[in-house]
């Protein structure tokens, strides 16, 4: 059983005999590297690159589910992107516009 399914997986039009399996097999080093600076502080976080990770994974996640042969894989790893760059994002945002407000001190007038 498990042989007929490694055989289906590698003679599949998306399979890992073809780019289609490679170049998003890949892109997962995009998302992982995302995930590591997780724990990097916001105000190292760069706007432009999140906004570029955050488009690609949507733009692409919707060209996956279009083309023909359907690559989940391509699906899969695109979701992730724009899962991360959406959270470093809010991230940033959060950093850069809400928490200097919670940082101020309250003026107590007498």
């Amino acid at each position: 059983m498990a042989s007929s399914k490694l055989q289906a997986l590698w003679n599949h039009p998306a399979g890992p005999k073809t780019i289609h399996f490679w170049a998003p097999t890949f892109k997962w080093g995009i998302s992982i590297a995302n995930v590591a600076d997780f724990s990097k502080p916001p105000e190292n976080l760069s706007y432009p690159q999140q906004v570029a990770v955050t488009c690609t994974g949507i733009i692409w996640s919707r060209y996956s589910t279009v083309i023909t042969p359907k690559n989940w894989n391509l699906f899969s790893v695109n979701i992730v992107m724009a899962g991360t760059g959406l959270y470093q994002l809010a991230r940033k945002i959060q950093h850069d516009y809400f928490a200097e407000a919670e940082a101020e001190p309250a003026v107590v007038k007498e």
